[in-house]
């Protein structure tokens, strides 16, 4: 597309000066270098003298430090990175009155929203692959256990599916600076989308599940519990945080067989569960967890079409 290497130049260079996008960066890569050397150090203990099994690198990313682990961290404040970085973008030019004269320029108006998302989605994957490459160098000195190439596979396509996840909240984020003219206006509303769907989704599907509850008695029928879970899995997935973690959760982690925390068995269910008790295969992961990620996938290219079909409506010289 003519003209959008010039707006992703530019985007990055305005990213790069930014002093919040430097602090929040730097934060960010504090908490998580500092959960995965205690993290780390735990692995280290617990394995020592001891035969190290499979998959043991992919346990810094999975094991909880302190208070959480690293995939939970980027499922919580992941979201506030892609929210920094776009709920200015549309709104603080045209308030500035460089919009205008941008669009005045021989760029086509497409161009430029386009390559305000492109520059944050490379922003998003620059941060996402620092950390997790300077995790994994630490890793490597702390547990000395060197990662095996399917562990490999599983953290790049972690990594795809973390830079998805970010991108539909920059998706948010722009989507608002459009719709907004004032910046604490769109400020404001993106963090109130990722407040609402970060706890009161799971508010109320507590809520949920508890009323249904009490409308099933203990002892009944395990079909009820199992449509009940379903239920409320159902309420659940209107996250975005929660179709994260269920897409990430068998890549990350290939001990899980379900995303399913867990399933009303049989006795024959229960004896071929644990006749095949080893880590899945890296295509059965990716199988498991694939509607997931079609649906993240899904609702950051209709975020982001939303804010295109908008932006391309909306009259620049007017405003």
């Amino acid at each position: 597309m003519a003209g959008i290497k010039p707006i992703v130049k530019k985007e990055l260079a305005d990213h790069f000066s930014s002093y919040r996008f430097v602090i929040i960066f730097a934060m960010i890569a504090m908490i998580s270098l500092i959960t995965a050397y205690m993290v780390g150090l735990n692995i280290k203990n617990e394995l020592a003298g001891i035969a190290k099994p499979k998959f043991v690198f992919l346990m810094l990313f999975t094991s909880t430090g302190t208070v959480f682990s690293l995939v939970q961290f980027v499922a919580f404040f992941g979201p506030l990175v892609g929210l920094i970085l776009g709920f200015d973008t549309i709104n603080r030019e045209r308030n500035e009155g460089t919009l205008s004269k941008l669009l005045a320029q021989p760029i086509y108006r497409d161009v430029v929203v386009n390559g305000k998302f492109l520059a944050g989605v490379v922003m998003i994957a620059i941060m996402l692959i620092s950390i997790v490459m300077v995790i994994t160098g630490l890793g490597l000195i702390v547990v000395g256990v060197i990662p095996g190439m399917e562990e490999i596979w599983r953290i790049l396509i972690y990594l795809v599916i973390s830079i998805v996840y970010i991108s539909f909240w920059l998706g948010v984020a722009i989507l608002f600076s459009i719709l907004f003219r004032s910046t604490a206006t769109s400020a404001l509303a993106a963090l109130a989308v990722w407040i609402f769907f970060s706890f009161f989704v799971s508010i109320g599907a507590n809520i949920l599940a508890g009323a249904l509850a009490n409308q099933i008695e203990s002892g009944t029928d395990p079909a009820l519990v199992a449509k009940q879970a379903k239920v409320v899995k159902a309420f659940v997935l209107i996250s975005p945080m929660q179709l994260y973690s269920d897409a990430t959760a068998a890549i990350i982690d290939p001990t899980r067989k379900s995303v399913r925390k867990a399933m009303p068995v049989g006795p024959m269910e229960r004896i071929s569960m644990q006749r095949f008790a080893g880590p899945l295969p890296l295509a059965q992961s990716i199988l498991v967890v694939a509607p997931y990620i079609i649906s993240l996938i899904a609702i950051t290219i209709v975020c982001f079409a939303l804010s295109y079909v908008i932006f391309m409506r909306q009259e620049i010289r007017s405003l």
